[in-house]
């Protein structure tokens, strides 16, 4: 019985991971950028709002983002890392910028959907789909339409931001090639991959947020600082990154979410839109001042997806640092201080009868 349940799950997985692979073919024949990484989110989530079982190892995830944030860290070279210094201001300004814009975008979702500001402040900035569910337990408010409206922004900014600054930057004609085309060796890819794992451990260790990304992210950054003989991995490796992720978001996007947020799913997409609208200003205003060009500042001042918006720097061979610490900056100053601004959003909310 054990033999034929392993066995089931085997099968189970190999069916999931080819259509995932035969709808990244599709993208990547259509020449989107990060083809197999949203070609696997659309049959992933295809799957699961037909209802079909979609069971798949959480470690498939760590793994993707091991992968993808040390090819990213290999970009911490001395000379990128004293480019990041003189935009230590702007870095701090802009995730904190986000967070008063988030605010913002709160506000206009109560109007919109009748929410309590809790849920609304949860499900406008932007802090993950699991950090804001823990906290909207935490703050005894129903955790589905946060994970909804979170899940919901992650997706749009995937979708829609590196097709469209890909497309209107007009200078990359394969969009793979970026990726594909990198000198690496058997030692030095090993020597990468040993690198993020260190980092990944040592986060979880000290209880980062998004350890396996930004522990791995911080192991391979600093072995490039210091010059260490590491290289990229060879392609396949990246595909398989980007499906293993594009499987586990598209996966997390079920019947069952929408049904659980089904009034809220109006204003939900319109919140999400006016908040990656807004950013989009901040970064326009940033490219004025930073003197950096504007896809580096639209993909670093985006409202989440780290990983999409490094890999698409990438492909765009253009600011894959700045645009990584950027991303970076944010999360640490969002994520150790959530809870602290729920707590903030409820007394000020009490205190003027809004809560």
């Amino acid at each position: 019985m054990k033999r034929d349940t392993s066995l089931t799950r085997l099968v189970h997985l190999l069916l999931i991971y080819s259509g995932a692979l035969a709808f990244g073919l599709v993208a990547h024949w259509m020449q989107f950028p990060l083809p197999w990484m949203i070609g696997a989110l659309v049959f992933s989530s295809t799957v699961r709002m037909a209802e079909l079982p979609l069971r798949v190892p959480g470690q498939t995830r760590q793994i993707g983002q091991v992968l993808v944030a040390t090819s990213v860290g290999l970009s911490f070279t001395p000379e990128a890392v004293g480019a990041m210094v003189s935009l230590l201001i702007p870095m701090v300004g802009a995730a904190v910028l986000t967070i008063g814009l988030g605010f913002v975008v709160a506000a206009f979702l109560m109007r919109l959907t009748r929410v309590d500001v809790i849920t609304a402040v949860l499900a406008s900035i932007p802090m993950g789909p699991v950090e804001s569910a823990n906290l909207a337990v935490k703050h005894n408010v129903l955790p589905g339409p946060v994970v909804f409206a979170q899940t919901l922004r992650i997706l749009l900014l995937v979708v829609l931001i590196p097709p469209a600054i890909v497309a209107i930057d007009g200078t990359v004609k394969d969009p793979v090639a970026a990726l594909s085309r990198m000198d690496w060796t058997v030692s030095g890819a090993l020597l990468l991959a040993a690198t993020g794992v260190i980092g990944a451990l040592a986060a979880r260790v000290v209880r980062l947020a998004n350890p396996f990304f930004v522990g791995s992210l911080g192991g391979a950054a600093f072995a490039a600082a210091l010059s260490l003989p590491i290289t990229a991995y060879p392609y396949p490796l990246l595909v398989l990154a980007q499906v293993f992720l594009g499987v586990w978001l598209g996966a997390v996007f079920d019947r069952d979410l929408l049904r659980r947020a089904r009034g809220f799913i109006p204003g939900a997409l319109a919140a999400s839109l006016f908040l990656i609208a807004l950013c989009i200003a901040m970064g326009l205003v940033l490219t004025w001042v930073t003197d950096q060009t504007w896809q580096v500042m639209l993909l670093a001042t985006a409202p989440g997806s780290v990983t999409e918006m490094a890999l698409t720097a990438k492909i765009l061979e253009d600011g894959l640092a700045i645009v990584t610490a950027f991303h970076v900056v944010r999360i640490f100053i969002i994520l150790p201080f959530a809870n602290s601004i729920i707590e903030f959003t409820v007394f000020v909310a009490t205190r003027w009868g809004a809560r």
